[in-house]
This record gives C-alpha cells, sequence and structure tokens, in this order.
C-alpha cells in the first residue's frame, strides 16, 4: 500500500512547499511534486511535517520510570513521548546496583516489540560523585569493564556515560569505541586534560551541558578548563542540552547554539515520571529507591523547592521552547531534534526527510502542537489519540 502526505509544509533543512511525501512498507519511496500512484492520501491541512523527534536521553514519562521494574513501565513512557512527536526513544538507566540495572535493561530490551524503543542509554554508575546531581552517591564506583560486559550481554545497550577524570577512563572510552556502544562525558568535575584523552578515544558527547559538568576552576592562580569549555574548544564534541527553557535560560540556549552550531546539538528531554502527567507530589528516579520530588511550573523540585529534581519536558515542548523563545530558525531546530541525535546513536535511515529513510514523520501547527504521527508509515497518533497497541 503506498501513502500519499500532502499539503504539508516539509521541515528539512528549509522549509518546502508543493511537496508530496509517498510511503510504502515503513520508507519514504519519493518526495515530489509529481502525481504518483498511491492507495490512500493524509491531508497535512498546511501543517508542518518533519522527520520524527528522536530523545536520545529520557528516564521516564506517563507516570512510569525506567527504574520501576518492569517492562509496562518502560512501554507507558514510551507511549506517552510518543504522543508528543518522539518515534525514537532510548530509555535511560541510572546510577544502580548491577542487579537493578540487570533488570531495567532486560524490561527494555522486551519492551523493544514496540516500535518507537532503539535501546538502552546507560547514565552511570561510573561518576564524580561531587557532581552526582539527581543521582544516587551510594551506587557511584569506579569504572568496571567486567560489570560491563555483563551489561552488553543483553545486546541492546547503544550509550554509556562516565566521568573521564576517573582512572582507566580513556581506555574505557576506547573500549566502548570497539564495542560499538557510544560514550559520553557525564557527572563530571573533570579538567580539559582529563577530557582530551577520552575524547581522542572517541568520546565525542557531552551529556546535558551545564548540569552536572564542571567549568573554570583557579588552582594556585592558574585557571583550568572544565568539561563545558571542553566541550566549546574540542570542535567535533557534541553537546546535549535540556531545552526546557528551565534548566538552561534562554539566554544560554542562544549561546550554545552561537559557540557550537546547529550541526553539533542534540537537544533532549532528560524527562521522568512526571513528564505528560499533572502538576504535583511525584518521585524522580524509580518508585522503591526514589527521591521525592514536587512538580509545578514546568519542572521537578525538590520538596524544600531549593532546587530542580528532574525535567518533565517533552520533545514538542523543546521544539517549541528552542524556535519560539530562544528564536532560532525551525529547519535549524529540527535538526537539533531529529537529525542530529540520529547521526549521534548511528540511526542511518532516521532523522532526515529523505527517500529511502524511514518513514517516522511528525505533523505539526504553528504552535509546535503535533496533529499527527508516522511510524515506520503507519499513522500512530492522531489528535493526541495513540493508534498503536
Amino acid at each position: 500500500m503506498v501513502t500519499k502526505i500532502v499539503n504539508g509544509v516539509l521541515v528539512d533543512h528549509e522549509l518546502k512547499e508543493g511537496l508530496s511525501i509517498y510511503v510504502k512498507d515503513g520508507k519514504m519511496i519519493a518526495i515530489t511534486e509529481q502525481e504518483l500512484p498511491c492507495d490512500e492520501i493524509y491531508d497535512a491541512k498546511g501543517c508542518y511535517v518533519s522527520a520524527g523527534f528522536i530523545d536520545i536521553h529520557t528516564h521516564g514519562g506517563g507516570g512510569a520510570d525506567v527504574m520501576d521494574g518492569t517492562t509496562e513501565d518502560v512501554l507507558t513512557a514510551a507511549k506517552m513521548h510518543l504522543t508528543h512527536g518522539t518515534t525514537s526513544i532510548f530509555p535511560t538507566t541510572v546510577c544502580s546496583s548491577v542487579e537493578q540495572s540487570k533488570t531495567a535493561l532486560n524490561n527494555i530490551k522486551d519492551a523493544m516489540v514496540f516500535p518507537t524503543i532503539r535501546g538502552a542509554h546507560m547514565e552511570g554508575s561510573f561518576f564524580d560523585i561531587k557532581n552526582c546531581g539527581a543521582q544516587n552517591p551510594d551506587y557511584i564506583r569506579e569504572i568496571n569493564t567486567e560489570e560491563i560486559e555483563e551489561y552488553l550481554k543483553t545486546g541492546i545497550v547503544k550509550r554509556i556515560d562516565f566521568a573521564p577524570e576517573l582512572s582507566g577512563s580513556a581506555e574505557f572510552a576506547k573500549y566502548l569505541t570497539e564495542k560499538g556502544v557510544v560514550s559520553a562525558v557525564a557527572h563530571s568535575g573533570a579538567f580539559y586534560e582529563d577530557v582530551l584523552p577520552a575524547y581522542e578515544q572517541g568520546c565525542k558527547l557531552v551529556t546535558h551541558l551545564y548540569s552536572a559538568t564542571s567549568t573554570v576552576v583557579r588552582i594556585g592562580g592558574f585557571r583550568h578548563l572544565g568539561v563545558i569549555e571542553s566541550a566549546f574548544l574540542l570542535d567535533d564534541m557534541m553537546v546535549e542540552v535540556i531545552a526546557d527553557g528551565l534548566h538552561l535560560p534562554i539566554e544560554l540556549l542562544q549561546m550554545i547554539y552561537k559557540i557550537k552550531g546547529v550541526d553539533k546539538i542534540c537537544m533532549i528531554t532528560d524527562s521522568m515520571r512526571a513528564a505528560g502527567m499533572p502538576e504535583g507530589e511525584s518521585i524522580c528516579g524509580g518508585k522503591k529507591e526514589g527521591m521525592k520530588c514536587i512538580v509545578e511550573d514546568g519542572v521537578a523540585k525538590l520538596p524544600d523547592r531549593s532546587a530542580f529534581a528532574g525535567s518533565v519536558a517533552t520533545t514538542d515542548r523543546l521544539v517549541r521552547v528552542v524556535h519560539k523563545d530562544a528564536g532560532i530558525p525551525l529547519p535549524e531546530t529540527i535538526q537539533m531534534m531529529t537529525e542530529n541525535p540520529a547521526k549521534v546513536m548511528g540511526l542511518t535511515t532516521k532523522g532526515r526527510l529523505m527517500e529511502g529513510y524511514d518513514a517516522d514523520l511528525v505533523i505539526f501547527d504553528d504552535n509546535i502542537q503535533v496533529k499527527a504521527v508516522f511510524v515506520d508509515g503507519k499513522l500512530s497518533v492522531e489528535n493526541g489519540e495513540l493508534k498503536l497497541s
């Protein structure tokens, strides 16, 4: 069956009008002005059409967290995020025991029957305890490749974060690169001289820039670059940004965009379970060992409101903030939510509107309200209603 998507403004490096997308067997087979045979037509009604949003860092949503302990929790989060345009998602673990991590990975593996789940992202447990942020310091430990070997046996681990100042970090980056696993700098108090060896061994991503990442410090009168300045200095270093407009103020988003440029930024939700849920009391992390928090003003906060406890963003909100509030052109905003994360995670047939690419598509209006979502060419969300089981 061939589906033709008409009357959309295509967003792919530029805005393109007058083109139709033809979809067959889960792929875009033609993007053209020509009239080609089709079996059904979907009218975009003048809305924007882009590649599906890709979230490479998310812990939960819809009231569920990856660390809750069941496959159904992973599915609940993935389904909620799909209704907001996320067609590729990497459920993300946190610092935990080996057994808890194995359970989470096996649940993610079982949940991969759902077509948007692409693999697991492990945020932890090899971090700097002084930069643990919302991570549980009880589970932070030194780099251990034997532990990682156990996780890799699941066959679904696509990315692992670590602090490059830890002993053996450059060798660990090389090890992950050779295994085909993306590595990233995270929860780190590293200096430039710590970051560089890991970077040279394939670690080319910084996790949630400005959150639990070191900056310039002065020691004996001499200034030393931190993770943030290292990310700016190293041309091929990609950076994640929690672009909810709260974790990073608009001016900081604009500065990162100005320094790194559109090709080196990935927008992420880094969302916890309260994403897509009403504001009020919640839990950051798994239900058994998580931390109580309060969700208000569009973000999760500690109960005493002294600091943020997590993000409740969805990908459509990120696009709205970066385009509408930060003033970044829509095509470039979409690139940071689609093409760039696809490249980081090796999704070679996703993230663009191109013939031969997977037909993962989001249709949204001028206010970045999602109207429809296609996954593998199938209409999966329409007007907020999930059509996939």
